[in-house]
């Protein structure tokens, strides 16, 4: 039998869906915008009442479609993380709507974005709670054909070229994740999770699953040396289009990496194999900062510091072992599982709030390069600030939520005697603030340029008074989250799926 909060799991997906098909059918904007008002309402309220049932009923929720339980059947399930990420999603597709709503304002490509945008949502969604690897792999190709899809409305030839390599990595990366559940299936007959998850044992057939998928996921997670298609897709899209691949997107396939080496394919994972993921974190993490700090353009600045974002993630894989035998493995998994969660909730504010701070600098001077953007905060002072405390938390500084993930992350590695990850973490730091204290002198700092080219009196005007307040809002958030951590703590350790 059910509970009133798990029969409600099927609308984290109904309501986008629906909302995309109607979106598709009704182009006329007011239309589309009260489809979208409703569908993110709707998401809000779904997700409250899954959060209060998960507290008060449960430390997990499930749910089978039609009441046919695996391996036959459609299975749903959420535990702490996932709905950590759901909530994560709700909120920030939210905020982006709102924002996306003004910023295309009456583009003739807002009808072709909003059955895209919600289609994505419901790929989202439908990959935090699915609990079968081949559902899994549906969603991930929901979520590759919208994202490319939205990568395109660039109508630009860089635009296009960008949504061509996006759609080409993604279909690669595909097709490795649904190699290895085909041997998974073979092997064990299911594409259950939780029956993977008590079955798979030790051998060289579930050694090569594992790097098939590895290798898939961390194609689409962008994962340096995979992440050559990151800063052209990100950099390229539209502000909400890039706002929504580095929050959630590169964090769906990240998530979908923590389940199988944490959960279900842990037996197979070796030490080694965790210090071969942190080793590729931190290469991450060094060249995203390099890279951002020789950047031209600030979306293409941004986009690589994604990249390094990403490589913070990814220390998560080291910091899950210690040579200390008196140190607790579950307490020590549960620790450094927290310090993720927190640092992809950080990160996904963050570059949210980046990204539409650079939109909104686009959309007034009609271009992003940085050496431009000299005495620009007297005419664009709440965008400028935006990037300014969303820079503060990429970088770690307190009282940010960036800093409090930082710190959960040092402590792991001090724990565990593994003191190198505090090197990396600390140098990444330090490059994060060269490069955006790059953009914040010039901005702030330096004189206006005497030839300037862009004419102030009109130009400012492009921008609704909304859209600024959009990116203030999501980085003022980077800094409450700082000040509540036990928040995200709490709803982490609830329930999972082993």
């Amino acid at each position: 039998m059910h509970s009133t909060a798990e029969l409600i799991i099927p609308a984290l997906i109904l309501i986008p869906l629906v909302a995309s098909i109607l979106s598709m059918l009704f182009t006329t904007r007011s239309v589309q915008l009260v489809i979208s008002f409703l569908a993110a309402l709707g998401l809000c309220v779904v997700v409250q009442q899954l959060y209060l049932g998960l507290n008060v009923d449960s430390s997990t929720l499930k749910y089978e479609v039609g009441g046919w339980a695996a391996p036959l059947g459609i299975g749903f399930l959420i535990d702490g993380l996932s709905m950590l990420m759901i909530i994560l999603s709700t909120f920030l597709i939210s905020v982006l709507s709102f924002y996306a709503a003004f910023y295309f304002n009456n583009k003739p490509v807002a009808q072709r974005f909003w059955p895209l945008w919600w289609l994505l949502v419901t790929g989202l969604n439908a990959l935090f709670i699915s609990s079968d690897i081949f559902n899994i792999y549906v969603t991930l190709e929901i979520i590759g054909l919208a994202s490319v899809a939205l990568v395109a409305l660039n109508d630009s030839k860089e635009g296009l070229i960008a949504a061509l390599r996006y759609l080409l990595v993604g279909l690669l990366g595909s097709l490795l994740y649904l190699a290895g559940v085909a041997l998974l299936y073979h092997s064990y007959g299911t594409l259950s999770l939780l029956s993977l998850a008590e079955q798979v044992e030790v051998n060289l057939l579930n050694l090569m699953v594992l790097i098939l998928i590895s290798l898939g996921l961390a194609l689409k997670t962008a994962i340096v040396p995979l992440h050559f298609w990151l800063p052209y897709a990100h950099g390229s899209a539209p502000a909400p289009v890039s706002a929504i691949l580095s929050a959630l997107v590169v964090k769906a396939s990240f998530y979908l990496l923590v389940r199988f080496w944490m959960e279900i394919l842990s037996p197979v994972v070796s030490n080694s194999a965790l210090m071969l993921m942190g080793g590729l974190g931190a290469g991450a993490v060094l060249w995203g900062c390099v890279k951002a700090l020789r950047a031209e353009r600030l979306k293409i600045m941004i986009a690589y510091s994604t990249v390094a974002q990403i490589g913070y993630l990814f220390l998560l894989f080291p910091l899950l072992t210690s040579a200390d035998p008196e140190i607790d493995s579950s307490e020590l998994r549960q620790h450094t599982l927290t310090a993720i969660s927190y640092f992809i909730v950080a990160h996904a504010c963050a570059k949210a709030a980046m990204f539409i701070a650079a939109g909104n600098i686009i959309k007034t001077l009609g271009h992003d390069n940085i050496a431009q953007l000299q005495g620009m905060a007297k005419y664009m002072p709440v965008s400028l600030f935006t990037f300014a405390i969303a820079g503060a938390s990429l970088i770690g500084l307190p009282p940010s939520a960036g800093f409090i993930a930082k710190w959960l992350l040092l402590n792991a590695a001090v724990d565990t005697a593994q003191w190198w990850w505090v090197i990396v973490v600390i140098t990444g730091g330090l490059l994060a603030a060269l490069a955006i204290f790059r953009v914040l002198d010039l901005a702030f700092i330096k004189p206006e340029s005497s030839t300037l080219a862009f004419d102030k009196n009109k130009s400012i005007y492009k921008l609704s008074p909304f859209m600024p307040y959009a990116g203030l809002f999501l980085a003022l958030c980077t800094v409450a989250l700082g000040f509540n951590a036990e928040v995200i703590i709490n709803l982490v350790s609830l329930g999972g799926r082993e």
